[in-house]
């Protein structure tokens, strides 16, 4: 089927209009001219200068940017005295370590008295336990001319513990004879101690 003259006439027309634009987009691209100067009319409003993007921050950015930053400052702020309390409480809590640690000692230093108390009174009381024996084997007049010379409580714990061998054995004690065996003075003050420690 063979094209009219008209159409050919048409299809060249589009193609120079084609190449024309395409010319020109060519032109433009490597800066020969300048379209956007002859079509800035048919270009929309310029947008904002709130909106617009670019180099330079927006009004609305520069505010969010300062609110951000305010919220940066108070949360630093707000570590800062976290941390100073942290420190604060650090400083307390050693310093009650310390005291614990003082407090420990001399518990410990308690307990090393005490534990040498008990192995003195431990030895004490078996040195009493043998001389209350010995005493309890003797004549009586021969014990009274040692004990005489002894410290009274040694005296006074000594007839205490023959008292209570004499108990376990089932016997009369003889504490009360050998007391009237002391001089007067002396066996009077014996029994006084006695009621009384």
């Amino acid at each position: 089927m063979a094209v009219s003259d008209r159409s050919k006439i048409i299809y060249l027309l589009i193609l120079i209009v084609f190449l024309a634009g395409l010319g020109i987009f060519w032109l433009d691209y490597i800066n020969l001219i300048n379209i956007s100067k002859y079509t800035k009319d048919f270009q929309g409003e310029p947008s904002l200068v709130v909106d617009a993007s670019g180099d330079e921050p927006s009004l609305v950015e520069k505010e969010e940017f300062e609110k951000e930053k305010d919220k940066i400052l108070e949360r630093i702020e707000e570590l800062d005295k976290r941390e100073a309390l942290i420190a604060e409480r650090e400083k307390e809590l050693e310093s009650e370590k310390d005291k614990l640690s003082q407090v420990r000692s001399g518990l410990e230093l308690e307990k090393k008295k005490l534990e040498d108390e008990k192995n003195k009174n431990s030895g004490y009381r078996k040195n009493v336990q043998v001389l209350a024996n010995k005493m309890a084997n003797m004549p009586p007049e021969e014990s009274v001319k040692i004990m005489v010379n002894w410290d009274e409580p040694l005296i006074i714990d000594v007839l205490r513990q023959m008292d209570t061998d004499s108990a376990a054995a089932g016997r009369m004690s003889i504490t009360a004879y050998l007391i009237t065996l002391f001089p007067k003075e002396k066996a009077s003050r014996i029994m006084y101690l006695m009621t009384q420690l």
